[in-house]
This record gives C-alpha cells, structure tokens and sequence, in this order.
C-alpha cells in the first residue's frame, strides 16, 4: 500500500470504531455496529500482511474506546482531582491497551489463511479476556449494542451477551464473504434474524407470588459533596425523608447512599426506617459502609425490617477506585494525586446467597458488578428478582450511566429476571425480564421511583452454563482452523 493509502486506511479505521458507539446506549442504532465491524473486516482481507492489520486493528481500537469510554477522565480528573495532563495520559492508556485487543485479533486472524472465519472467533475470545484480565473490564462486549431491541438479543438467554457477540462478528463476516452471493447473505441474516426472534417469544421464567410494590430512591447527591464532613446530617436527612414518604414494600437506596460506616448511624435513624418498614410489612435497603474489626471495610447493602437483618457485600471490587493493586508501586498515586475516598476496600464472598426480603428472593450487586453476567448467575436459580445498586455519579453527565444501564438490561435477558436499579444520578430504572424499561427516573433529579414489579422462577440455559459452551466452542473451532493451516502450509 502506497503511505497515503495507508494513512487514510488508518484514519477510516479509527472512524469505524467512533461510529460503532452509536449501537450502544443511549442511542440504541444496532445495525451500526455489523456494519462497522464488516468494513473492519473488509480492510484486513486486502491488506498484504499481518503487521498491516494489527495497526488497523488498533486504530479501530483507539476510535471505539477513546469515544465510548472518554469518562474515564470525568472520575479521574474532575472528581478525582488528578491534573488534566495526568488525566488524559492516564485515559489514553486505558484506551491504548484495550486497543490492543481488535489489533492483536487483526494480526493474527491475518496470519491464518481463513481469515473471515478466525476473525469472529478471535474477536469474541478477545472480549472475554477483557472480562477478567486484570480483574475485568468488558464494557463495550459488541454483543450490548443490540440489547434489547435487536432480533439478535434473543440469543442472549441461551448463550449470554458473548454468545450475541458471536453472532455479531459472524453476521459481519458473512457480508464480506457473501459480499458477491447476495442471496446466500441474504438467507444467513435472515435465518439470524429470525432465530433470534423467535427466541425473543419463549417464556424462560414464570411468576413468583404477586407483585410487590418498590420505591428506588435517587439522591442526587454531588459527588464532590458527598463525602464533605459538613453534608453529611443533610444527606442523611434527605433519605431519611425519601424512605418515609414511600410506601412501598420494598425501599432501595443507590450504593454508599449513606456517607458515614453503619455503626456510626445514630440508634434513632435506624429504628426510624425500621419501624416505617415494618409499617408496610416490607423493608428497606441501605447502601452502606460496613467496618469488620479493625483493618476491614466493605461496600455493603444491608436490609432492615420485616424481615431479618441481612448483607450483601461488594465482592468485585474497583482497581484503583475500590482497592489499591500492587499498593507497595502504585500508592503514590493516591497519595499525590488523586481524592478518592474508599480505595481499600475489603472483598465480600463470591458465594454470597440471595436476600429473603419482602416475599422475594433478592440478588444484589453493587455498581459495576452487574457487567459480569457469569458473577450475576451465581445467586440464580434461587433468586427471584435481581437488584443492582450503584453511582455513577463519578462519570457526570456522559455515556457512562446508560451505557451502564444497557448491561443491566442484558443481565434481564440472560436470567429472565426484573431488574431493579437504584442509583445516585441515574439511570435508575425498573427493567422488564426481557431487557425493556419500564419505568425510569430522569438522570441529574432528586426522586423516587415507585413501581410495581413481578419476582420469577425458572432457568435459561445461560444460567445453567454460563458462557462455557461459547469459549469451548471458539477453543475448538479455532483449534480446527490452526491445524488446517498447519497441514496445508
């Protein structure tokens, strides 16, 4: 390729990955993202060499993750109060390295003579790695861009959110492929689309007793305030006052709603809330901070009620906003350049059972520990209704909360489960087993969110294997396709 071309083929590149945003939340345009990946695609089946690819790859890279998730800076700079110098570079190194996921997919599918079958598998083996290399990070798996109004969704109860991911690349794949044999393509989407639409009709789960009526409380706190010494009466009083005015019989507060450790609420504020639960034959969840001995601090939610007093603590925590890893090289960075308050934190269990609460069985998870489908269905069968608790305050007012939201409602889809969210800022929404808002609160306003919502019984697929069958099924097909080229070579 002459250097202009190839310059111009870089920069097409990193247009393609900016565009593949828009599939995503807020804006829900899923085709996008099957058509962006093809062109992808289509640039590595003509360039001449696997180091040509890699680059294209990692221009891909850098314009769908520099556009997707810019908010990284928000929480660092703006809350964080790292300088904006440090902030940048510390941004674009986040987005440079997940960069190196669709680069190191283009070399090496590039290296394999079939490349439009190696390019799916790779790509999708990609995302989940990304979901626990380094303790995981998969925002922006493909598979989210079609939840939950793609045809393509419905997949997502059997195979979960890589499974759709899968599905994605192959329908771009096929483009390319079949790019010359248009009634091939056009019987390969079809049979997808179709497939996936008659999935979309299949009752997974069934009712659990009658609905129950729930009040998803919204503080709206600042979070450059929240932590102050001198806020602190104030915003306990405001929750205070939002739960009292609910009636509800189940009451929800976001995470760490109240900015002071559980034992040291005043006697008089928790029997407040438990007397109005026990009015209302419910009870009420509390984002907290819980202290265990000395040295040891969790993100809980902890219930009071009707029922016996439970917990449910973080166990998937936040590097470097949750926990400080390797402490002994990194902790400068908390000393000289960040304010972030919590970041030691202690790791819940990871077997931790579902809640009885308000004639439910209820599965927390807390901020960003919804992204881990394979960690949600660990409380599931038992779970009746899923719960996710959260602040994403830290992002202001970007892609961040809804993108959030959209993994919140593939979590609904794979488990055939309500969802109910209870944030800071937004979105706190109620979702429907099948991905689908029902009911939401305008992001940025103080409010409550009252609802009725329906707990189900049952088992998806997905919650009985998890996304084993996908990673085997990509191990062995990729396994298949090496030695093929080993044996022609």
């Amino acid at each position: 390729m002459h250097e202009l071309s190839a310059r111009r083929q870089l920069i097409f590149a990193a247009l393609l990955g900016a565009a593949t945003v828009l599939g995503f939340a807020p804006f829900y345009v899923y085709p996008i993202p099957v058509a962006t990946i093809a062109c992808l695609f289509l640039l590595w089946q003509r360039c001449t060499t696997a180091k040509q690819a890699a680059w294209l790859g990692l221009a891909f890279g850098l314009g769908f993750f520099n556009t997707g998730i810019y908010w990284i800076y928000i929480s660092l700079h703006d809350f964080g109060g790292m300088p904006w110098w440090m902030a940048t570079l510390a941004t674009f190194a986040l987005n440079a390295f997940l960069a190196l996921f669709p680069a190191m997919v283009g070399w090496l599918s590039k290296r394999n003579r079939y490349l439009l079958a190696t390019a799916p598998l790779l790509w999708v083996f990609s995302e989940w790695v990304r979901s626990w290399i380094f303790t995981g990070f998969p925002w922006l798996a493909v598979g989210y861009s079609q939840v939950p109004y793609s045809p393509l969704a419905g997949f997502a109860p059997v195979f979960g959110i890589y499974g759709v991911s899968l599905i994605v690349v192959a329908a771009s794949s096929a483009i390319v492929f079949w790019s010359k044999a248009r009634l091939r393509l056009v019987l390969f989407l079809l049979t997808l689309w179709v497939a996936g639409s008659l999935l979309k009709h299949v009752e997974w789960s069934e009712p659990y007793h009658e609905p129950i009526s729930v009040a998803l409380l919204q503080g709206n706190i600042a979070q450059d305030m929240k932590w102050l010494p001198e806020t602190t009466r104030q915003t306990l009083d405001q929750y205070l006052t939002m739960a009292l005015d609910s009636q509800a019989r189940l009451i929800v507060m976001p995470e760490t709603a109240l900015p002071v450790l559980v034992q040291q609420l005043p006697a008089q504020y928790i029997e407040q809330l438990r007397q109005h639960a026990l009015q209302q034959h419910g009870d009420i969840l509390l984002g907290v901070v819980e202290k265990e001995n000395d040295d040891h601090y969790y993100n809980s939610m902890l219930s009071i009620g009707s029922a016996a007093t439970q917990v449910y603590r973080k166990s998937h925590l936040v590097p470097f906003g949750e926990f400080i890893p390797l402490k002994s090289i990194f902790g400068w960075i908390y000393r000289d350049w960040l304010n972030i308050p919590l970041t030691d934190l202690s790791r819940g269990d990871t077997q931790q059972k579902p809640l009885n609460l308000a004639g439910q069985q209820i599965a927390i998870n807390i901020c960003y520990e919804d992204v881990f489908g394979e960690e949600v269905i660990r409380q599931l069968p038992q779970a009746t209704l899923l719960v996710n608790a959260s602040n994403d305050a830290w992002y202001g007012n970007s892609l961040a909360a809804d993108q959030h939201m959209q993994m919140s409602q593939a979590r609904a889809m794979e488990t055939a489960r309500m969802v109910i969210r209870s944030t800071n800022t937004g979105a706190t929404v109620v979702i429907n087993r099948d991905g689908r808002v029902l009911a939401a609160l305008p992001h940025f306003t103080t409010s409550a969110l009252t609802a009725q919502v329906q707990g189900y019984t049952g088992t998806t697929p997905y919650i009985g294997w998890g996304n084993w069958p996908v990673i085997c099924f990509i191990l062995l097909s990729l396994g298949i396709l090496w030695s093929r080229k080993r044996t022609q070579d």
